[in-house]
């Protein structure tokens, strides 16, 4: 068979065929009688074997050691070539990313694709510094990708540039708490920790609906800053978590201003009430945690605290009863600032 009819049948361009021959991977050896070289079926076999290695990503040099080596062992090599895949694969995965990222920005001309570009590279930088000033610009017009802000706030560990970038997400809208739930599923506790710390600067139902469902987990780290955030957004369902902050010392300060802002509500102000005096009457965390207790009850409203506080003024603890005492005083202060004068 002439080399026509085997690049016609083949589907091997008679130029490559003749470059096969060229680098002696081919040898068709048989000549026709106008002396043109004729492909033998072993030949034709051949050309096929090459074929279909190089489908494989083999170069041309492996080709041949693979066809004529009879020591070549392909295990090696076939590793080689799936770890070359997947960094190739890799590579145009995160060029399409970067792509889609351009585009769902909007850019109106190319200084617009320029200053995305730069954005996403300084979100991807390895210091600390340009991932900082990139979260500090990404408010600015095109606004950066939500999506490339989310995974950095999610994969972001120095705590500078963590803030800068949940703050540059919460400016960016809404929207950007569904990019955030999936970091609520993490196997990692250091993701799923973020991504809750993320959700609590982002108004709306979206991140509200996300805190509930990491409040209702079971990671104890994530519960708690959920409570924290949700107690301030008026879910009285946090309260149980946040006594319990309160009880052990887990930024207590903080979980005793959440149940503050709660009990703006009577009725929530008393079930509060209720809960801290109960965990008194049940020693709650021994000592300390007595003490904090007694200290959150300086900002619940209503008689019921008042008088919780009057108990404990009498408490055999003389830390608890100087407290009790102290915070009875505040609040009488308080009302008197609160009370008109009498019209003289």
């Amino acid at each position: 068979m002439l080399i026509g009819e085997v690049a016609r049948r083949s589907g091997v361009s008679a130029r490559m065929l003749r470059h096969y021959e060229a680098l002696g991977l081919v040898r068709p050896a048989e000549r026709s009688g106008s002396g043109y070289r004729e492909y033998s079926a072993q030949d034709i076999r051949r050309v096929f074997h090459i074929e279909s290695l190089r489908s494989l990503g083999l170069s041309l040099r492996e080709v041949r050691r693979a066809l004529e080596d009879p020591g070549f062992a392909p295990a090696g090599l076939v590793d080689d070539l799936i770890r070359q895949s997947r960094e190739r694969i890799a590579a145009e995965t995160e060029l399409l990313t970067r792509l889609r990222r351009i585009d769902a920005a909007g850019p109106a001309a190319w200084q617009d694709v320029l200053r995305t570009v730069a954005l996403l590279r300084g979100l991807g930088s390895p210091h600390a510094g340009a991932r900082q000033r990139a979260a500090l610009s990404a408010a600015e017009d095109p606004p950066a990708p939500q999506d490339a802000l989310a995974e950095a706030v999610l994969n972001e560990s120095d705590p500078h540039v963590a803030g800068a970038l949940r703050w540059a997400l919460a400016r960016a809208g809404e929207d950007g708490a569904s990019l955030l739930a999936a970091g609520l599923r993490s196997p990692d506790a250091a993701v799923r920790a973020r991504a809750v710390l993320a959700l609590a600067e982002i108004p709306g139902d979206a991140a509200t609906a996300l805190l509930r469902e990491a409040h209702a987990g079971p990671d104890p780290a994530v519960r708690r800053h959920a409570a924290r955030e949700l107690g301030a957004r008026g879910v009285t369902d946090a309260i149980p978590t946040l006594l319990d902050m309160v009880v052990a010392g887990h930024h207590d300060t903080d979980a005793a201003d959440a149940l503050s802002a709660l009990a703006a509500d009577p009725a929530v102000a008393d079930r509060i009430t209720t809960g801290l005096t109960d965990r008194l009457a049940h020693d709650a965390g021994g000592a300390p945690g007595r003490r904090r207790l007694t200290q959150a009850l300086a900002d619940i409203p209503g008689a019921p605290a008042s008088r919780a506080l009057a108990r404990l003024a009498q408490d055999e603890d003389r830390a608890v009863a100087l407290t009790a005492t102290y915070l009875i005083g505040l609040r009488e202060d308080r009302l008197r600032a609160n009370t008109p004068s009498p019209r003289h």
